[in-house]
C-alpha cells in the first residue's frame, strides 16, 4: 500500500506532508519511495548490472553516465559488483535478495520498503542481509521493514510496530514490544520472551516522515 501497488479504501497516506494516497507505484518510485520483495524478480535474461540499471534509469530518472554511475555503486552497497556480468539467472537466493535491494537502491531513494526478505535464508545467510540494511539506514535511508525472523528486526530497528485487524496493537523500542503481554497473547498466544513465528513490522528513525492514517 505505501509503495502504491494497492489503493487504500479509507484513510489517506502522507509523504512528507503531501498527500501521495492516490499516487501510483510509479509516481512514488521516482520521488523516493522504493519497495524490496520476499521473493525475487529479476530479468533473468539480463546481466546484475543491468538489472539496476533498469531500476537507475527509471525509477531512479537517471541517464547515461549517472544511470551508470548510481547502478555500480549500488552494486558496491549490497556486495554485488564481483557478480555484475554474471546472469541474474545464476545468483543464489541470498544474492538474489541483495540484488532486490541494490535495485531499489538504484532509484535513490528516501524510505526503502523491505517485505520479508529475510525469508527461506539460512541462519548463516540472515546476519549477512542484516548488515546490508543496518548499511542502508546508517546511510540515512528510513526503513519499514515487515519480516517474520524477528531477531532480523531487533538487530536493525529502532521502532516496532504490531497490527491486528488493522489496529495497532503495541508500537515503541522493539524490546518492550516484542515482550509485551497482550501482543504475546494476540499474536501467538506466546510466553514473554519467545520471539518465534511473530511477524511484525519495524521502521529505523530517520528524517524521512511517512504517515498512514487509517488505512
Amino acid at each position: 500500500m505505501l509503495g502504491g501497488s494497492i489503493a487504500p479504501s479509507t484513510g489517506k497516506i502522507f509523504l512528507e506532508g503531501e498527500d501521495v494516497t492516490r499516487k501510483s507505484a510509479a509516481w512514488r518510485a521516482r520521488h523516493g519511495i522504493a519497495t524490496s520483495y520476499q521473493i525475487p524478480r529479476p530479468f533473468v535474461d539480463m546481466t546484475v548490472l543491468e538489472n539496476v540499471l533498469v531500476a537507475s534509469s527509471f525509477a531512479g530518472a537517471s541517464f547515461g553516465h549517472q544511470a551508470q554511475d548510481l547502478a555500480v555503486t549500488s552494486l558496491e552497497r549490497t556486495g554485488l559488483t564481483a557478480f555484475s556480468n554474471d546472469p541474474a539467472s545464476s545468483l543464489r537466493l541470498l544474492d538474489r535478495k541483495r540484488l532486490e535491494v541494490a535495485r531499489a537502491l538504484a532509484a535513490n531513494p528516501r524510505i526503502l520498503l523491505l517485505d520479508e526478505i529475510a525469508g527461506g535464508l539460512t541462519e548463516a545467510e540472515v546476519p549477512v542481509l542484516v548488515e546490508l540494511v543496518r548499511s542502508v539506514a546508517a546511510s540515512g535511508v528510513t526503513i519499514i521493514w515487515i519480516e517474520h525472523v524477528v531477531h532480523a528486526l531487533t538487530a536493525v530497528a529502532s521502532r516496532l510496530l504490531c497490527l491486528t485487524y488493522g489496529k495497532i496493537l503495541a508500537q515503541g523500542d522493539p524490546r518492550e514490544v516484542l515482550n509485551s503481554a497482550e501482543v504475546r497473547s494476540v499474536y501467538l498466544g506466546m510466553a514473554p520472551d519467545d520471539d518465534s513465528g511473530l511477524s511484525v513490522a519495524a521502521t529505523t528513525t530517520k528524517r524521512t516522515r511517512t504517515q498512514a492514517k487509517n488505512a
